[in-house]
């Protein structure tokens, strides 16, 4: 790589998590030298802003990576499993935030915060964990760090963003639907999402859990490099536009009191605990939003167990959850 400027190219340019990826280097400061968007072809032509200046949405082929340092994917593990390949022939390392290279061996999985070390043994792709299990390893890891994590049980509340930006229409035309007395039409989801929850994100496998739930007990497992942990995860999409919520148990092997996980966490990088009940202070998804902290609250004992806390993780789902993380990735390419 060049040591001054980078070369960066965003692929999905014009998605939800793409424009944020673009926002976040800009705001990160990262050394940009050429910035080249790309998109389908129905997106090319149009503009994205950067620093002040527009930048026209080039169409992505397998010739668009010459002279890229660094390819940030956002535009689906189908799209990354056909073109990634041509991005690291060309000499870019990817860092690609769908599930198409999450679980490949020689592909790390990380979160900057948790296992940036696995950075380094990369073969040209990076992947980018799911969003919900991006905000809970980091709450978790210090955690892990202090008393072995035996157990998680996780509850996601998911926002209507983590399914992009026709999905955050959705909500918002059946919201002005319900409220103007229209019948409602679901085409994101099989159901109304307005005024609802669907205990259903990504598809059922035989077993009766989701595809979503599923990467969040295997990524978890790897990102925390402990096959040993069990994780067992329901995902709920929720109608809330931006932030992902999570009621997380864990079992420890040792045991860890709410005062000493408080102060684990208050040092914790990417963490920020809001916990003071008696004040009504707990994270919120609406204060999250647009924020790069992941939140940690409502820390208490689970007394079911031996050694047990409860605990209410929030963070922004397209910033920490896709764009931040991939762009720390990003920082610690160059710093490498």
């Amino acid at each position: 790589m060049r040591k001054n400027l980078v070369n960066v190219a965003v692929v999905g340019a014009t998605g939800a998590v793409g424009e944020e990826m673009i926002r976040t280097l800009e705001q990160r400061d990262f050394p940009v030298g050429i910035l080249r968007p790309l998109a389908s072809g129905r997106s090319a032509g149009s503009e994205v802003m950067f620093k002040g200046d527009e930048y026209t949405v080039e169409e992505l082929t397998h010739d668009s990576f010459e002279g890229i340092d660094i390819a940030l994917f956002s535009a689906g593990a189908s799209r990354s499993k056909e073109f990634a390949p041509s991005a690291v022939e060309a000499g870019a390392v990817v860092v690609d935030n769908s599930s198409a290279f999450r679980m490949s061996e020689d592909v790390p999985l990380v979160v900057p915060e948790v296992n940036p070390h696995a950075i380094a043994r990369h073969n040209g792709i990076i992947a980018n964990p799911n969003c919900s299990t991006i905000q809970m390893v980091v709450a978790l890891k210090p955690l892990h760090d202090a008393a072995k994590i035996k157990r998680i049980v996780v509850s996601t509340y998911q926002s209507v963003s983590g399914a992009g930006k026709m999905a955050i229409e959705e909500l918002s035309q059946q919201t002005r639907d319900i409220f103007g007395f229209k019948p409602v039409e679901p085409k994101v989801y099989p159901h109304q999402i307005a005024f609802n929850c669907l205990p259903h994100i990504d598809v059922f496998t035989e077993d009766g859990y989701t595809k979503e739930e599923i990467k969040m007990v295997n990524e978890t497992k790897k990102i925390m490099e402990d096959y040993s942990i069990r994780v067992a995860a329901t995902c709920v999409r929720v109608p809330v536009f931006f932030s992902h919520s999570e009621s997380v148990n864990v079992e420890f092997e040792r045991g860890l009191a709410p005062e000493r996980a408080r102060e684990i966490l208050k040092k914790a990088p990417g963490v920020e605990v809001v916990d003071d009940p008696e004040k009504n202070e707990y994270p919120l998804a609406v204060d999250a939003a647009g924020k790069d902290p992941v939140y940690v609250g409502r820390i208490r004992r689970d007394d079911t167990v031996e050694h047990g806390l409860a605990l209410w993780i929030v963070s922004d789902n397209i910033r920490k959850g896709a764009a931040l993380n991939a762009v720390q990735i990003a920082e610690i390419l160059l710093e490498e």
